[in-house]
């Protein structure tokens, strides 16, 4: 699996990550699996560990966004895709096109 922070937007009075949008893909041989998501922040630069945006780390933020959201669940679900890609339910076509 391949974690990544896509893009974060911040509040311009305290520095602090409002949103943070992240993207999980995998692949196996020719399929590839991919899910998207954004998960919002409240930031309060007064409590303890807050973290102003120019210190953050794509870690950092990847530990936040994962603590907020079931990882067990997504990945799963790109398994599925990747299976239901290696072998399909659903075949579409028309046999007088298929030769």
């Amino acid at each position: 699996m391949n974690w990544i922070i896509a893009q974060l937007e911040r509040n311009s009075a305290n520095n602090g990550v409002t949103v943070a949008h992240w993207t999980v893909n995998k692949i196996e041989g020719d399929n590839f699996a991919s899910s998207y998501g954004t998960v919002g922040f409240t930031p309060d630069p007064d409590a303890e560990g807050f973290v102003d945006f120019d210190s953050l780390t794509e870690e950092m933020v990847l530990e936040w966004v994962k603590d907020s959201i079931n990882v067990e669940e997504i990945e799963a679900g790109l398994d599925l895709q990747l299976a239901e890609m290696a072998s399909p339910s659903v075949i579409a076509g028309m046999p007088w096109n298929d030769a």
